[in-house]
């Protein structure tokens, strides 16, 4: 299903029949709801699977080129709308990376649309202006490099040490492959629109958190450990679990525990 609302593409895969809960999943950069389809289909006996491939991947093109300011809080409110369509007695969200970001901007500003939710290798953003403005000059040029050499800003994104563990799983040349179908302009208008120079801080927004939300790293992406360990003190009704041998993306290094974890989550009863 290809939507744009409120100025924002969306294409929507759904797997599972729609009266049963929902998952609503949303990936990183360079991805696309397909992403989560091998997990959907796992699930989809027990859930109706929403993947949304976010603006700029995917089916979800941009038509024309978006004003900077204030996108990524659009994009969450779009989110917002699209889920508000189609009621449903019990929601979850699960968001790993930019995806994650989203996923934990929507969590918060939309508590009430949610009955808990995941948030892998993922921030609330950067915490100051000026950490915003130099993270939006970085991604500047980046997205430079993407419009100018697309396949070589795979491989060079690839060689980065937070995709180490990633290069070294047999699932690589797939992921490496599947990467390069995405259209070059619109992943670069994407980063410069989502980039987390672009997001708000939710830092603060954090302690105001009052659904059950469990956030995944890997335990060789010391980075994100360290994140998550933030994010719990300051965050209620939440959780850390970490990975053991996983960088930044656990749901494919180990996709058997990852879906454990999340079934288990997402069915343990409250006290």
């Amino acid at each position: 299903m290809q939507r744009t609302i409120q100025g924002v593409p969306l294409h929507i895969l759904t797997a599972g029949n729609i009266s049963l809960p929902r998952i609503i999943f949303l990936h990183g950069f360079l991805g696309s709801g397909s992403d989560w389809l091998p997990m959907a289909r796992q699930l989809s006996r027990d859930y109706c699977c929403m993947m949304v491939d976010i603006p700029g991947h995917g089916k979800a093109d941009f038509e024309e080129n978006p004003p900077n300011d204030g996108f990524f809080e659009q994009t969450v409110d779009a989110l917002a709308e699209l889920l508000q369509e189609s009621a449903s007695r019990q929601s979850y969200l699960v968001g790993y990376s930019m995806g994650g970001r989203l996923a934990l901007a929507l969590l918060l500003r939309y508590q009430e649309l949610f009955t808990k939710a995941v948030i892998v290798s993922a921030s609330p953003g950067l915490r100051t202006k000026q950490e915003q403005i130099e993270r939006q000059e970085h991604d500047e040029k980046i997205a430079r490099k993407i419009e100018r050499n697309f396949e070589g800003f795979i491989t060079a994104w690839y060689d980065q040490p937070l995709f180490s563990t990633l290069k070294q799983h047999p699932v690589f040349s797939e992921v490496e492959s599947e990467r390069k179908i995405n259209d070059p302009r619109n992943l670069a208008l994407a980063l410069r629109l989502l980039g987390t120079g672009r997001q708000h801080s939710q830092w603060e927004a954090l302690q105001h958190n009052s659904v059950p939300v469990r956030f995944f790293a890997g335990e060789k992406d010391e980075r994100y450990v360290e994140i998550g360990r933030q994010m719990v003190k300051l965050c209620p009704s939440s959780d850390l679990e970490i990975f053991p041998h996983c960088g930044h993306t656990l749901q494919l290094e180990n996709k058997e525990l990852f879906l454990d974890r999340l079934r288990f989550f997402f069915n343990q009863q409250e006290e």
